[in-house]
């Protein structure tokens, strides 16, 4: 298990009639700020930070992850059966019982000047956002894109947080280094349905707002639109209006997603489901009977639909494969001009 070397041995006496999930290096705190308040965050010492990806063929080969759990509480997050490792639950304390690796940064610089590193992409945002609430207190960020870009590693961001132009320039420098690929997650534009589905996260017009400030940069984001979800945004006026926002925001890219449904996240979306839709809960179960997925065909219909929207507002006409690479020596995006939408062909989900 990726978080053994952190976790105390089963054998040992619990404190205070309490589990002790963390070795005695682990510290365990709240704050009493309204954004953190009923959240409890465990500073842990990380061993490693590079999670290499399994699979014969994986889309990218390196993760890291700085956070477990997501204070977003998105309640279809497929991440949430990972805190069932820490002797937690996947419902309410995958929300709000955070685990940092405070040493993220230094391990990770060690791990990048071993000999056998071969500088292949490394992705965040793949677990669990890397941009949640946490990071403007924890600032783990700036220095991990610092060590990858001095390492000259092409690296990947895949983030519903807005936080994260607080670290333009940081990307902006990284860029002149390595290629730089970011992009955010929205699935849909529907502000009711947001406030009780991702209930932590910044507003879809305000991720779009980021979206438009990353390419007046000229940095550029691409939009992985997900989750769909089935019988609440799929209708074809409806992605027909989140696509359309989306390219109004200068998206370079748009990768449609459809909902599925792991073990945990299963569960704790169907408790949703009951209590705002419970209308749809026999309708779900039918269509997800197989597994986590939707079948195929309702996917490629999704697809299609999505492909042809993009079309239509201009996304997806002349190939941009996504990661910026800033020559050296030209001036930064920022003291440029607002640059010329470029939008890219819909490409392969990022997760």
């Amino acid at each position: 298990m990726r978080w053994s070397g952190q976790l105390v041995d089963a054998r040992q006496e619990p404190r205070d009639g309490q589990l002790q999930l963390f070795d005695s290096t682990a510290v365990t705190r709240t704050f009493d700020t309204p954004e953190f308040r009923g959240t409890t965050f465990y500073e842990v010492k990380a061993k490693t930070v590079l999670n290499r990806v399994p699979g014969p063929s994986p889309m990218f080969s390196w993760t890291i992850n700085p956070y477990r759990g997501c204070t977003h509480a998105c309640v279809y997050c497929f991440a949430r059966n990972s805190h069932t490792y820490l002797d937690l639950d996947p419902g309410h304390d995958f929300d709000s019982k955070i685990v940092v690796k405070v040493n993220a940064p230094q391990v990770l610089r060690r791990e990048l000047t071993r000999p056998s590193w071969r500088r292949e992409h490394v992705a965040m945002g793949t677990n669990v956002d890397c941009y949640q609430r946490a990071e403007g207190r924890y600032r783990l960020m700036p220095p991990i894109i610092e060590a990858l870009a001095a390492a000259h590693t092409p690296l990947s961001i895949l983030t519903k947080g807005t936080l994260i132009l607080r670290d333009l320039p940081v990307l902006e420098q990284a860029a002149r280094q390595v290629p730089v690929s970011v992009n955010f997650s929205i699935g849909s534009v529907d502000e009711q349905l947001w406030r009780t589905a991702e209930p932590g996260t910044p507003s879809p017009l305000r991720r779009l707002d980021a979206v438009n400030a990353l390419h007046e940069s000229g940095l550029g984001a691409g939009v992985l639109m997900a989750p769909i979800l089935p019988y609440l945004t799929d209708t074809p006026s409806q992605l027909r209006t989140t696509v359309a926002a989306i390219a109004q925001a200068g998206a370079r890219s748009i990768t449609p997603l459809v909902l599925h449904l792991r073990p945990g996240a299963r569960q704790w979306y169907t408790a949703w489901l009951t209590a705002n839709h419970p209308d749809l809960v026999e309708r779900y179960e039918t269509l997800y009977r197989a597994g986590s997925h939707a079948p195929k065909q309702y996917q490629q219909r999704i697809t299609t639909l999505v492909k042809q929207y993009a079309h239509e507002f201009g996304i997806g006409r002349d190939g941009d494969s996504g990661a910026r690479r800033i020559t050296p020596g030209t001036p930064t995006p920022a003291s440029k001009p607002p640059a010329a939408r470029r939008p890219a062909a819909i490409q392969p989900p990022l997760i």
